[in-house]
């Protein structure tokens, strides 16, 4: 009788063990989940979803970096600080949606604002929003919006060395070695991987305003697109009109002229007169000069008559031509017989691997053999 009522004691005891150990670990568990949310609240990089909004005060406007998605509502007051009132010093050109000024956030970042008059308009966050979420290592990266007082802004990463255009025509000196032809690819690379990038979305997000101008350089002359999906946000707010498209506008697929459809095509008819103008070093002024540009490369084999002298001959003769080739492609007049952007992106790719390992064999343009790497700032 003893041993039995010994077995049963031992029995509970151990039951009771289990139980108590059970609610233990339950117990440490919410602990260390608690703890664990805490640490995350706490964090100076927020993890945000795509096309949430998230809206920040002053002060914790320092944790918003421009790595996470999603856009952020910027007040009148903060900007007007960041801006000095929006001072003349500040603006640093206009576009398709206005103003754009320089701004110093409170937090110590450095931002392009676009600014211009409208009404309040839900369609417009919405379009924002979308757009925010959209980031690429070759993309101006939208960060967040401000809408009062009559006023819609867009605040955008500021990009420091400005447009490809200002450095090849537009005044602005960029060193010898950053317009060596591996340079100029080296750009064209990345900018056909952000506009890949759109066009790999579902669905594909078109340009429709692709441009050099559009193409900005970051310190490290790492080519980033900016104004992606900007036109159809000011088509989808305010209609036809605030988007009028300029038919003058050499950039501008001959397609959309005749039919005012832009298509993933028409973005790559763009990107082909982007080349052409970065191994010229000349503006396109017109559609004509474009057509007779084409008919000039195919009739003549001299191609010192049409890259830029400021290339020097620091380059080999094979890939330029290959280069040459495929702005042509770009440039057919029928949509269909123009190349994907994905294939821009190899295709680039290709010939500026190619670029490399010829010119470091062979010291083409040099009287010493120069490596590569010390030529072109690797990263794209």
């Amino acid at each position: 009788m003893s041993m039995t009522l010994a077995a049963a004691l031992g029995s509970a005891a151990g039951a009771l063990a289990l139980v108590v150990i059970l609610i233990f670990f339950v117990w440490y568990c919410l602990f260390r989940r608690r703890n664990s949310r805490t640490s995350e609240s706490n964090s100076s990089e927020p993890s945000i979803q795509a096309g949430q909004s998230v809206e920040l005060s002053v002060q914790e406007s320092s944790s918003y970096l421009p790595g996470v998605q999603g856009s952020r509502r910027f007040g009148l007051g903060e900007l007007n600080i960041a801006t000095k009132d929006f001072s003349d010093i500040n603006l640093i050109g206009h576009g398709i949606f206005g103003e754009v000024y320089k701004g110093l956030l409170q937090d110590g970042m450095i931002v392009a604002i676009k600014r211009r008059p409208a009404p309040p308009n839900q369609d417009f966050i919405e379009e924002v929003r979308y757009l925010s979420s959209i980031r690429h290592r070759n993309l101006v990266s939208l960060l967040g919006y401000s809408q009062e007082s009559d006023l819609q802004m867009l605040i955008y990463e500021y990009i420091p060395n400005g447009s490809v255009s200002a450095h090849l025509y537009g005044g602005s000196q960029a060193s010898a070695s950053r317009l060596e032809f591996k340079n100029r690819l080296s750009i064209a690379s990345g900018a056909a991987k952000g506009l890949d990038h759109l066009h790999s979305l579902t669905p594909p997000l078109v340009h429709m305003n692709f441009k050099t101008g559009n193409v900005l350089v970051d310190e490290d002359f790492i080519p980033k697109v900016a104004d992606a999906g900007l036109r159809i946000l000011l088509y989808r707010v305010d209609g036809v009109a605030s988007s009028q498209i300029t038919l003058d506008d050499p950039f501008l697929d001959p397609g959309v002229r005749e039919f005012g459809r832009f298509s993933v095509k028409s973005d790559v008819y763009s990107f082909g007169v982007f080349l052409m103008e970065l191994v010229t070093g000349n503006e396109v002024k017109s559609e004509q000069s474009v057509r007779k540009w084409v008919q000039n490369y195919e009739e003549t084999s001299d191609i010192t008559s049409i890259v830029d002298q400021r290339m020097s001959s620091n380059f080999t003769t094979e890939c330029v031509r290959e280069f040459l080739r495929l702005i042509v492609w770009c440039l057919n007049p029928i949509g269909d017989g123009r190349p994907p952007s994905s294939y821009l992106v190899s295709e680039l790719d290709r010939i500026r691997e190619k670029e490399l390992n010829l010119t470091t064999i062979r010291g083409e343009g040099t009287t010493t053999v120069t490596l590569g790497s010390q030529l072109f700032k690797s990263g794209l």
